[in-house]
């Protein structure tokens, strides 16, 4: 007798999902343009439970107090809207895994929600596609910076380049030569105090000059044009008022541009600078340069190496049960 069809179907009752770090903005495309940086990320372990909640059990890796309330940290408050949007009667426990600095400028905040979305998503009987998890992870997001925008949860849910807009994020392709060296100096530079550096009036031919900017670079990264980029890498708008809060920018910017950098400029909020490359090699000189820099400001710092066209988030490990 076949009693296979009467056995229950076996249920995922945890995930465990890796988000990785991003570079936002990428100079000219403020909160709205994006990638994806390889090595470094966050970990979200999420279980599934009865009760009608999202917790949040623990956060390692961090010395930093955040917030266990799930309202006021970016993966719990992204899960409360999958719940509310959805209308689970199940809810969910969250264990986090820092391995973003805070305040570094490589979307550590967004990291913890994506993480914790893509796993909770692998929990539902039926997973919804990646891109209709944007609206969720923008509502993480904006826990942390003060709005909704998904320059950092955009590429790191798709992975690679990313324009994200209010309600559509698409991948932009990115030849697989092109590299990116992000610098992270031991500095912390809240997003909120970036974000309160850019209040006051801009001159029109500003925002037209960055227009036919971002416009270049994204032409260029189409085409598979280097040249492009590099007349349009040149952000004329936020980087001159976020400058003064990073040390020794300007000696940084230059050792990458130094190196043949495309372009060279901060990554999302600050304090970390970061070059775009036409080949490896390239992107790992200029890092021990840009290194250099803020060291004769008297900072330590890391630096990361890696494809522009990046990975996007996914699962590391499950457990099914019963």
């Amino acid at each position: 007798m076949n009693t296979s069809s009467s056995r229950p179907v076996p249920r995922r009752v945890r995930a465990v999902a890796f988000a990785p770090a991003c570079v936002g903005n990428v100079g000219v495309g403020f909160d709205i343009l994006g990638h994806s940086m390889a090595g470094a990320g966050d970990r979200a372990e999420v279980r599934r439970i009865d009760e009608p909640t999202v917790r949040i059990t623990a956060i390692h890796g961090t010395v930093h107090a955040l917030p266990l309330d799930a309202a006021h940290n970016t993966a719990g408050a992204a899960l409360l809207a999958l719940r509310k949007a959805l209308g689970l009667r199940h809810g969910f426990e969250i264990v986090l895994h820092k391995g973003i600095a805070l305040g570094s400028g490589m979307a550590g905040s967004a990291a913890s929600c994506v993480a914790a979305l893509v796993a909770a998503n692998a929990l539902l009987e039926q997973p919804l596609p990646r891109e209709s998890l944007y609206g969720f992870a923008m509502d993480g997001e904006a826990v942390a910076s003060g709005g909704r925008h998904g320059d950092n949860v955009g590429p790191q849910l798709l992975g690679g380049l990313a324009l994200a807009t209010h309600d559509r994020v698409l991948r932009v392709p990115v030849p697989a030569d092109w590299h990116c060296a992000l610098v992270h100096p031991h500095f912390v530079l809240e997003t909120r105090k970036a974000r309160a550096a850019l209040a006051g009036q801009y001159a029109l031919d500003e925002f037209v000059a960055q227009s036919a900017n971002l416009s270049l670079l994204l032409a260029g990264c189409f085409r598979g044009d280097a040249a492009l980029v590099r007349d349009g890498l040149k952000d004329v708008l936020v980087e001159p008022r976020r400058a003064p809060l990073v040390p020794n920018f300007g000696r940084v910017k230059q050792a990458a541009l130094d190196h043949r950098a495309l372009g060279a400029s901060i990554s999302g909020g600050g304090p970390s600078v970061f070059g775009w490359f036409e080949h490896r090699v390239e992107a790992e000189t200029a890092a021990v340069a840009m290194r250099a820099a803020f060291a004769e400001a008297g900072l330590d710092s890391d630096s990361f190496v890696a494809p522009i066209d990046g990975p996007a988030a996914g699962l590391v490990d499950d457990e099914v049960a019963a």
